[in-house]
């Protein structure tokens, strides 16, 4: 199996997938500042253990509004993945309609590094990843 799970909490799990060579992130319900800065800091050490440029955010089990945390994760935490190395970004939006307003307003405040996608489903978010 390609997929190595690194780190499984209540909000989220992060996998490694070695075939792909990037980072899965799988978020699970309701989502907060703390919860998102604390799966985000993870991401960031884990994407740079794994030395990967691509990153899969699976958000399609968030089941809540997080939007106190899209200023930081915009201006601080993006800036940060982009230093360490993070290239590609495709985000799988929640069906969740406020968590999809969540990753939107996150979006305007991010800049044009890294190059971050917003998807429906998650096989297109592969292909796209795939290509980049």
């Amino acid at each position: 199996m390609s997929l190595q799970t690194l780190l499984d909490t209540s909000h989220i799990t992060i996998s490694y997938d070695h075939l792909e060579e990037w980072l899965l992130a799988d978020w699970h319900g309701d989502q907060d500042l703390a919860s998102v800065q604390q799966g985000g800091y993870e991401m960031h050490r884990l994407m740079q253990l794994q030395r990967c440029h691509k990153v899969l955010n699976d958000n399609t089990g968030v089941t809540s509004m997080w939007s106190e945390a899209a200023e930081w994760a915009g201006k601080v935490w993006f800036p940060s993945m982009a230093e360490a190395g993070l290239r590609h970004f495709a985000w799988v939006y929640s069906p969740n309609v406020y968590s999809r307003l969540s990753t939107d307003l996150t979006l305007q405040f991010t800049g044009s590094s890294p190059v971050v996608a917003t998807f429906d489903d998650i096989d297109t978010a592969k292909a796209w990843l795939r290509q980049m």
